[in-house]
């Protein structure tokens, strides 16, 4: 399955029982493009923590074997396998809700036309963490807010964002001026951030439109990052640069993200697709 084409392998565990495995050296293999299935990365669909407490569990794999907190393209695709295995309850405008687990909480999702090849879901992504010690990113301040950044001999600034995961958010003049296979990985493995972090270039177009591109931790460039449009449209508002419903562009398509308020969650909106299913042959 694939959300705006940020695409991962996602295993069943919810029907079967999820053997014993070591899943961040199976990731790589099997998100090979080249001698694997070929994604960004591995999911588990598993049974909540707890019974009754979500739905089902998400366990995320980056594509080069490490563990990730949340993915928020993989949380709608998540859902929407969720949703279709007749879990979930109704919601309002016809939608199913159903509550995913991932390492940052359980999170309530709504699904639009599970049963389709394409459905719809908006995904509550929980309230920003600013706080720089939280997220991690070793600065001074109660906040990392348009913090100068030298990278490669060339000085930026940047906004820090977690969402349970950590991201740093640029925003740029022109995106096509920035080599971002060059700087995303000496960006991602900077000192400043302690357990690495997701890159953002991004260029705000009006308050309501935000075109970006990603390098994603531990998977690298990518078609769309849902959980960094997100820490784009918070870092847009708090630089001042947008307003608090924004349409993102990604190379993969469009999300529609809402921050209605500084104390309130973020709510990202977008499509959820399956492209097959089948049986990995190996152990």
């Amino acid at each position: 399955m694939h959300g705006l084409g940020n695409d991962y392998v996602y295993i069943d565990g919810l029907s079967q029982p999820t053997p014993q495995h070591d899943w961040g050296s199976l990731a790589p293999i099997i998100s090979d493009r080249h001698r694997g299935v070929g994604s960004d990365g591995l999911i588990l669909i598993v049974p909540p923590d707890e019974p009754g407490a979500a739905d089902a569990r998400m366990i995320m794999f980056n594509a080069d074997g490490s563990r990730g907190e949340m993915c928020g393209n993989g949380i709608r695709c998540v859902a929407k396998f969720v949703a279709r295995s007749g879990r979930g309850r109704p919601a309002p405008d016809h939608a199913i809700r159903v509550r995913i687990q991932s390492d940052c909480g359980v999170s309530d999702v709504d699904v639009w036309d599970a049963d389709a090849a394409v459905a719809r879901a908006r995904v509550d992504m929980g309230r920003p963490i600013l706080n720089p010690s939280d997220i991690p990113v070793r600065v001074f301040g109660d906040r990392c807010v348009a913090h100068p950044l030298r990278v490669a001999s060339a000085d930026f600034r940047m906004t820090c964002v977690s969402m349970g995961n950590p991201h740093a958010v640029f925003f740029v003049d022109d995106l096509t001026a920035i080599d971002l296979p060059r700087l995303g990985p000496l960006i991602e493995h900077d000192p400043v951030f302690p357990r690495r972090v997701n890159v953002h270039v991004a260029t705000a177009r009006g308050a309501d439109k935000v075109v970006m591109r990603s390098w994603e931790r531990g998977a690298g460039l990518t078609q769309a990052c849902g959980s960094g449009a997100c820490a784009v449209v918070v870092a847009g508002v708090l630089e001042r640069r947008t307003g608090r419903s924004v349409r993102v562009h990604l190379p993969g398509g469009e999300l529609s993200i809402d921050w209605p308020a500084d104390d309130a969650t973020v709510q990202m909106t977008g499509p959820a697709e399956e492209v097959f299913h089948g049986v990995w042959p190996r152990p």
